[in-house]
């Protein structure tokens, strides 16, 4: 490494400093500090390692950057305009303002260049494992001798707030099991957090953690490009393990006062720190957002590079596609998502009458589905044989062969949640996972981190009420259904029967803007007359009539296993000369979605008297069932019991329904 070439190293770091410092201080809040600390090893990758194109981001064999320390995003913002990305410079002086391209954390769906959104510490680390593995399954399926097109690394920044979350470390255990050795994340070790020094929390060996991880650790001095050069040169040798690089670094590296000091993470420097920091460093203090031409330059080669090695991997593909015409196809399928169009023929049918849990049928689906959507990669939180799964027949994703559609992710839902986004994000694998849905709340952070994406990503819930019986409180959820509803983006789907549950799956393969949580029965649900009762299509408009009336004087609406609790309701007011329609509304979300019109004829606002029902807490039901309408629920928690005493000790009975609607058309 030659001295000049040490030189242009310095100057492109110190216009990072400078663009971070000048950002922040015009916007008036935001985070200099980390992106300050670790310009020297962040222009050691991007201009030595990473392989990208700016032109087009898009490119399948890119390697993946994620920042996983989000709050310091004019770091990822900078690297992008310097490299060449559709950033311009008006965008950073934009950082953190209305409508612009720089939001204070990165956004993947508004900024070009950048792979997810991160800022909830930890995440980024999850996603960045299920990146690798990403990679590495797609590899697995699709490399042949002479013909690696799926071939590339996958780099996170990570800081001491990283370390500290349980998604990271549940995440990091995984990555280390499977031994993803083309993943490498850069430790930016500053022993600064918002409180202060890490000394005063964070204390133990974080090293020896990673080494017990089976990480392939390593250190070096972050502001010094040969140990960061020579530190990363490690980690892409190593094979099987993957690499954790401590850079020590200094938080706010340059300021004079502010250096190596909490108040330096969150606040801009201000402008008489600035001028003092830009003197030390040998800024100029004028023009703010200086970048020399030389800079620019510099930072490009990579990215010109880049583009070169894509035609490489371009010409590669066309004599791979000449060589394996089906998998080429298959590599086109799996990137696009295809799906298949004959869902009456691939779908199972189930018996009439049968008790069957949607678990159950849920699995059954799947094995169904399998074959036919082969990029289908997912598993279970050590719950495989309850939450079904398993695709019968296929073999487990292991360290040693990852040709597996089968993944455990052991007792680790939050790790699992942030995995299976990096797994979306990657593309070519439409990703899921199971547990029981109250432990949906360890989930949440990669939930709502995968609607505000937008990833399809695919939740299977099982134990979805009470009705799991004995396990009690601590297992049966109350008010998670609920819970789940009020995210964003995010589509629940309660199926009331197996058909249904058949329909749910296909609901969420189709769903391609967003997650889709599947809730499902451990106890047995019977299995609707469909040819006396409406088509169980209809879950696909949120909400349908099941079982209707001539001028209904009250409708009673039901999801899940109180669906045939309503329908039983319905059969004990007509003794009584009540007409009462049945709806079942297995999703909130697909019938927000659905026309006025539609919305009309299944709920008629001239049918005021309405009684839902549904095993957990009432709150929201009142916008379907209105201020003159009944609702049927839990507002309270569970109790250990076989479930057949529990629905009826809970009042979740025919007979409660058909009170309460005889009280509502008096």
């Amino acid at each position: 490494m030659s001295e000049d070439f040490l030189e242009i190293q310095r100057l492109a770091a110190n216009t990072i400093r400078g663009l971070a410092m000048d950002a922040v201080q015009k916007a008036g809040n935001g985070h200099p500090g980390m992106p300050m600390g670790m310009a020297d090893t962040a222009v050691v990758l991007w201009t030595q390692f990473l392989k990208h194109n700016p032109k087009d981001p898009e490119w399948p064999d890119r390697d993946r950057f994620v920042l996983s320390t989000g709050h310091g995003s004019i770091l990822l913002y900078s690297l992008l305009h310097l490299t060449g990305y559709d950033l311009p410079m008006s965008q950073l002086k934009q950082l953190r303002q209305w409508g612009s391209l720089t939001p204070g954390h990165p956004e993947n769906c508004l900024t070009p260049g950048v792979e997810t959104t991160t800022g909830p510490l930890g995440q980024g680390v999850a996603m960045a494992v299920g990146m690798a593995l990403a990679e590495r399954w797609l590899a697995a399926q699709f490399n042949r001798t002479g013909f690696e097109i799926v071939d590339h690394y996958t780099y996170a920044i990570a800081g001491d707030g990283d370390m500290m979350e349980g998604v990271a470390a549940e995440a990091c255990s995984l990555a280390g099991h499977l031994e993803l050795g083309k993943l490498i994340v850069l430790y930016d070790d500053n022993g600064i957090s918002i409180d202060g020094s890490t000394d005063i929390t964070f204390t133990e060996d974080v090293m020896a953690r990673f080494e017990a991880y089976g990480w392939h650790v390593l250190r070096a001095d972050g502001h010094n490009p040969h140990e960061v050069e020579r530190a990363l040169k490690q980690a892409q040798a190593e094979a099987k393990r993957p690499s954790l690089i401590s850079c020590r670094t200094h938080i706010g590296f340059g300021s004079p006062h502010k250096q190596d000091t909490s108040s330096v993470h969150g606040s801009a420097l201000g402008d008489d720190e600035i001028k003092l920091t830009k003197e030390k460093l040998g800024w100029p203090l004028e023009p703010a957002f200086y970048v020399p031409d030389s800079v620019y330059e510099f930072m490009d080669m990579n990215g010109v590079a880049g583009a070169g090695r894509q035609m490489d991997w371009q010409q590669m593909f066309a004599h791979y596609q000449a060589e394996h015409p089906q998998l080429a196809t298959e590599f086109h399928r799996y990137l696009n998502g295809d799906l298949p169009t004959n869902w009456d023929e691939i779908l199972p049918a189930f018996e009439t009458g049968q008790s069957l849990a949607t678990r159950a049928s849920s699995g059954q689906a799947l094995n169904a589905l399998a074959a036919h959507a082969p990029f289908l990669l997912g598993g279970s939180a050590d719950l495989t044989g309850s939450n079904k799964t398993d695709i019968i027949g296929a073999q487990d994703v292991t360290p040693d062969d990852f040709s597996g559609r089968y993944i455990r992710f052991g007792v680790r839902e939050h790790g699992m949640g942030g995995i299976m986004n990096g797994m979306s994000l990657h593309g070519g694998i439409r990703p899921y996972g199971g547990t029981f849905l109250v432990f949906s709340d360890y989930m949440r952070g990669a939930v709502r981190l995968a609607a505000l994406m937008a990833q399809p990503v695919i939740y299977v819930f099982t134990h979805d009420s009470i009705g799991l019986g004995e396990d009690g409180p601590t297992h049966q959820p109350i008010e998670h259904l609920m819970a789940l509803r009020v995210i964003p983006n995010l589509t629940l789907i309660r199926p009331a029967d197996a058909a249904e549950t058949a329909v749910a799956w296909r609901a969420a393969l189709e769903n391609k803007h967003g997650p889709t949580a599947l809730a499902l029965t451990r106890q047995g649900v019977p299995t609707l007359d469909r040819a006396k009762y409406g088509s169980a299509d209809g879950l696909l408009r949120g909400a349908y009539i099941l079982s209707d009336v001539d001028d209904p004087q009250v409708i009673l609406i039901g999801t899940g296993s109180e669906l045939h609790i309503a329908l039983a309701g319905q059969t004990l007011l007509a003794a009584d000369g009540v007409a009462a329609r049945v709806v079942s509304m297995p999703s909130w979300e697909l019938f927000a979605d659905q026309s006025a019109d539609y919305q009309e004829s299944v709920l008629p606002t001239a049918v005021i008297a309405r009684v839902a029902i549904e095993a957990g807490v009432t709150l929201g039901w009142e916008r379907y069932v209105g201020s003159h309408g009944k609702i049927i629920g839990l507002d309270h928690f569970g109790a250990s019991a076989p479930y057949q005493r529990l629905y009826e000790e809970f009042g979740l009975t025919a007979t409660a329904v058909a009170e309460a609607a005889r009280a509502l058309v008096k």
